[in-house]
């Protein structure tokens, strides 16, 4: 199953320019099997996004993301409505006791903004980061950053053993799809995604 796992609607998110019925429209147009809404700091209520997938004909699943003192984090399997500003070590307590799943999002976001050259950002130091510690994966392919940006993402998951996952972090309709998480097995609900994440059972790849 190809499903984008960072997605952003201007429904929920004043960041984005794509209107549910637009993102639903082009994840059916391009073949995506599905897609995970992750709003800012706002988790869609169940029963809207059930309808939603009822009446188009395609999967449609939940996140979050939050915004924590060391980075953002799209979490999957979290209830619990999360405002502000939060500690990531908090963050992650509050997912492993709800058996959620916690991905670090573009962790290395504009570390290319001074060139990799002047920075000498080596991968041992680059694994170093703080936010590392609190999450059950990286985001090692997303739309909105540079190559070399996702590239330093995916060594630094390779080298501490962390699972990789991928997102268009769509906030344009021309986005979606660009990056996607391809699941082993069938889907079906929030629950579903959960576990199959938990168990690993995944690649990235695109859609476009």
């Amino acid at each position: 199953m190809k499903i984008d796992l960072h997605l952003h609607t201007s429904d929920r998110s004043p960041c984005s320019d794509i209107s549910i019925s637009e993102l639903i429209a082009e994840a059916k147009r391009i073949g995506l099997d599905g897609f995970c809404m992750t709003e800012h700091q706002f988790i869609w209520p169940l029963e809207e996004t059930e309808e939603l997938a009822r009446n188009e004909g395609i999967r449609i699943f939940r996140g979050n993301e939050i915004t924590s003192a060391q980075g953002d984090v799209l979490v999957y399997g979290l209830e619990k409505d999360i405002k502000g500003v939060v500690p990531i070590k908090a963050l992650q307590k509050e997912v492993v006791a709800a058996g959620a799943f916690s991905v670090l999002a573009h962790p290395f976001r504009g570390f290319k903004m001074f060139g990799i050259g002047e920075l000498q950002m080596s991968v041992e130091q680059a694994c170093k980061k703080k936010a590392l510690q609190f999450v059950n994966a990286v985001e090692i392919a997303n739309g909105k950053v540079r190559d070399k940006e996702n590239e330093m993402a995916m060594k630094v998951a390779e080298a501490l053993g962390l699972p990789g996952t991928a997102g268009s972090d769509a906030h344009n309709v021309d986005e979606v799809g660009l990056f996607v998480t391809i699941f082993e097995r069938d889907i079906k609900n929030d629950a579903d995604l959960v576990a199959e994440l938990h168990a690993g059972r995944f690649s990235t790849g695109n859609a476009r």
